[in-house]
């Protein structure tokens, strides 16, 4: 008799948090239009609703059924391949230089206006780190006086999923000359005084989002009504304003290399992965996080499944809202000619990673070892397709 092996679902997984406990936060909250689709995906990815393949080993016979993944960018199961695809193109862009991270977050003030203006808000967002940072690096004082060039990636997440809206920008540690004549390489241990970039980066956001409201670009829930007058939306400026907002650098690193895995780790990530998901019983779902507040260790929370489904739901980004993004000299119309030519500058005989191109399977192997083409029964033969299954396809045991 024919092998037939299925796939399987780990029960730990949001995906199961969806299935069982969905009905008991739509009790509480409203399901959203962008949150079904979510909810959609996630429930049927790497399942017969999405469709897939049947194959058979050339040697032993064994049938395998093989599901369609959903690639919903919010679902944890479809994230790993992409990022890995987008870090192989990044090879193309990676100075011999030291890099610096820098990371801008908003206060949390600001919240309920950016929950009910997402998209402006985060459009703002970007706008207002990318001039910030090109006005540092035009200033005279900070000895650069040319164009930086950075990737910059939203995330909206803490590690207990509440709503934390930052920016993390990977910055070459120099500038290109505004004449395109010179690499002006930065300090190798400072960039920017951060105090002072914290400080004209709450200028230049508040200042956006002002000019947002008076052009009618904000709308105002039932939470954030009380702002929607003049004098309430610039009371809630004023206050910001005078808080302290926070911007953060970690210590440059340097190597081709070392940029490439350190961007790995903040690309194409979700609110929260499958694999820090413990348990899930009586209607409760227990986590692990990592304590920044404290001692940066590794602890656990317990929150009810419609609460953990609330705060998944609210890391949900607009329809075609880019969360990674380049700017200067890394721009998409500015890189092709730009990088080759500040190689060039810095060092022609450089060498970089060596781009790969490679299909599915064959980065599969690199990354894990697993040979997924090989029968997992015999160990001989190939998996070879022989049938394309239709969505909505369900197999026939009989």
């Amino acid at each position: 008799m024919t092998q037939i092996i299925m796939p399987k679902q780990p029960q730990l997984q949001v995906a199961e948090i969806l299935r069982n406990h969905i009905a008991d936060y739509q009790k509480q909250y409203p399901l959203w239009p962008e949150h079904k689709k979510i909810v959609s995906d996630l429930l049927n990815c790497r399942t017969a609703k999405l469709g897939g393949k049947i194959e058979r080993c050339d040697h032993c016979g064994t049938l395998r059924i093989v599901y369609h993944s959903c690639i919903n960018r919010h679902c944890p199961k479809c994230q790993h391949m992409p990022r890995e695809q987008w870090l192989e193109k990044r090879k193309d862009e990676i100075l011999p230089v030291s890099y610096f991270h820098v990371v801008f977050t908003l206060p949390h003030d600001l919240n309920p206006i950016i929950l009910s203006n997402k998209k402006t808000a985060f459009n703002i967002l970007f706008a207002a780190v990318n001039q910030t940072l090109q006005a540092f690096a035009k200033d005279p004082q900070w000895r650069l006086e040319g164009r930086l060039g950075f990737i910059s990636v939203l995330h909206t997440w803490s590690q207990t999923l509440i709503d934390h809206f930052h920016l993390h920008c990977l910055i070459p540690a120099g500038a290109l000359s505004f004449a395109k004549d010179r690499w002006i390489a930065a300090n190798d241990n400072y960039l920017f005084k951060i105090t002072s970039l914290a400080k004209e980066f709450r200028k230049r956001y508040l200042k956006l989002l002002l000019d947002a409201y008076l052009k009618d670009k904000l709308v105002f829930s039932k939470k954030t009504a009380a702002f929607e007058s003049k004098q309430k939306f610039q009371q809630l400026i004023n206050s910001v304003l005078k808080k302290k907002w926070i911007a953060y650098a970690k210590r440059p690193f340097a190597g081709p290399q070392q940029v490439l895995d350190y961007l790995g780790r903040y690309t194409n990530r979700v609110a929260i992965s499958n694999n820090r998901i413990l348990c899930i019983d009586n209607g409760r779902v227990t986590f692990t996080y990592k304590d920044r507040q404290n001692d940066n260790e590794i602890k656990k929370m317990t929150l009810k499944a419609d609460e953990f489904i609330r705060r998944f739901l609210l890391h949900v980004l607009p329809k075609g809202l880019i969360k990674i993004r380049y700017f200067g000299f890394l721009a998409h119309t500015n890189k092709k000619k730009d990088i080759p030519l500040i190689r060039k500058l810095i060092n022609s005989d450089a060498t970089f990673p060596e781009k790969i191109n490679e299909s599915i399977s064959e980065m599969m192997l690199r990354l894990t070892g697993i040979d997924i083409t090989c029968c997992p029964v015999c160990k001989k033969g190939k998996m070879i397709r022989i049938r394309k299954l239709p969505i909505q396809y369900v197999l026939n045991s009989s």
